[in-house]
């Protein structure tokens, strides 16, 4: 699967912002998600509030409900702290923080992705139809051509099996002429 599509897969609409949360951004960056919040905390001027904001007790109980996290916050086995969520500027203003040849890449991927998304919605409903209208039309057109070609028997063939017919009619015109009796199958004969 391509990596936009990956990302994309990860943005998750919270408080009216789109956003990515850390747990996702760590493994997009191949880091724990306590060394990428370490980070952040050392940056953390970079970012106010509405660039990142920790998502309250509701929202994370919404994200597991959803499955995106399995567990809930336990010492046992779940997150300790309630994750932190970015919005796409915190997600431009942490390429600046994380400077790996990774992370350069994944945030190029992470802005290709927010601008699909951002394409996605600005088009409007009637657009959206008309394409898949459109594609729905090419694809029963693709079918009826394949069909076509797949039932379509060449002249050759087609000569062969009128040739069978015939020889079948004219065998049975013969049968009628003769007028005798086939033999029966079976033990026994005909008196």
């Amino acid at each position: 699967m391509e990596i936009t599509v990956i990302i994309q897969s990860k943005i998750y609409e919270i408080r009216g912002q789109r956003v990515m949360i850390d747990k996702d951004l760590a493994e997009l960056y191949q880091v724990t998600t306590g060394n990428l919040n370490k980070a952040v905390k050392r940056n953390i001027k970079r970012f106010p509030s509405d660039f990142m904001f920790q998502l309250s007790a509701e929202e994370f109980e919404t994200l597991k409900s959803n499955l995106i996290f399995q567990n809930g916050i336990s010492s046992w086995g779940g997150v300790r702290k309630l994750p932190y969520a970015f919005t796409e500027q915190g997600l431009a203003m942490l390429s600046g923080v994380l400077n790996s040849d990774i992370a350069i890449e994944v945030n190029i991927n992470i802005m290709r992705a927010f601008v699909a998304v951002r394409q996605l919605i600005s088009t409007s409903p009637a657009d959206r139809i008309g394409k898949l209208e459109q594609e729905v039309q090419d694809l029963k057109a693709y079918i009826e051509d394949v069909f076509t070609d797949y039932n379509d028997i060449n002249d050759d063939t087609r000569m062969q099996l009128e040739l069978i017919n015939q020889t079948l009619a004219e065998m049975q015109a013969q049968r009628k002429v003769n007028g005798k009796p086939r033999n029966p199958i079976g033990f026994i004969k005909p008196e």
